[in-house]
């Protein structure tokens, strides 16, 4: 992911003249300078940060319940970032999202249409395994959507995908049916910045409804074209 930096520099520069009055001494030699790794860095330093703020939560039935914290998976430079519910006893036990038999499934998605798990980045709303895999309850929901947009700022994706209905309430409310949302294009502003977003189902309820695929199919069809559309490479 490229970030031009040329216009702002500049501006920059002449801000700065004008009210510091600053002299400018320029050296014969070049300037090295690497602006994706400084970004990488300061994106893995900000999702570190996020994760310790996460993992000190107090007063959550999930965490007391929970073997360890489930983060993230996948690369954290991709333009492509997927949302689910939260953790289920196989990711419980290792520490990663969708890795159990919604994982099997979502890595199949993925590949339908050419992308591999590695080239996207994945997390969860709740970060904590829920109690006999239930779904997360409203107060749970709206205490983590908290770290959650946190998070999506930090990965700033091109493409923000929303499995599920619990995603989709993290971000949109309670108002919504994802029946009715789902493989619609939206616009979601997350802390001042506006994501492409798609609501599709989850995996998981693909599994217990597999007559539903249908529709995915079509959603991941959508997520494709808008893919090529951008020119996003992934």
């Amino acid at each position: 992911m490229e970030i031009d930096y040329k216009n702002q520099n500049n501006n920059s520069i002449g801000v700065l003249n004008d009210l510091f009055e600053i002299d400018y001494i320029f050296e014969n030699e070049p300037i090295k300078r690497t602006f994706e790794e400084p970004n990488f860095k300061d994106k893995q330093f900000s999702l570190e940060k996020l994760k310790n703020i996460i993992s000190e939560v107090s007063n959550c039935d999930l965490k007391k319940n929970a073997s360890k914290i489930v983060f993230s998976d996948g690369d954290p430079q991709s333009p492509i970032m997927i949302v689910g519910e939260g953790p289920g006893q196989k990711e419980d036990e290792l520490g990663k999202p969708f890795v159990g038999d919604a994982g099997v499934l979502l890595n199949k998605m993925l590949e339908a249409i050419n992308i591999k798990r590695p080239n996207v980045y994945i997390t969860n709303v709740v970060n904590y395994r829920p109690p006999n895999n239930r779904k997360p309850e409203p107060s749970e929901i709206n205490k983590y959507s908290v770290f959650l947009r946190e998070h999506i700022n930090i990965i700033d994706p091109k493409i923000l995908i929303l499995m599920g209905s619990t995603a989709m309430e993290a971000l949109f409310g309670q108002t919504l049916k994802i029946s009715k949302e789902r493989g619609k294009w939206k616009e979601i502003i997350v802390n001042q910045k506006t994501y492409q977003t798609i609501l599709t189902f989850h995996p998981a309820y693909l599994l217990r409804q597999p007559d539903q695929k249908k529709y995915s199919w079509n959603d991941l069809k959508m997520i494709r074209k808008r893919i090529d559309e951008l020119k996003i490479s992934i």
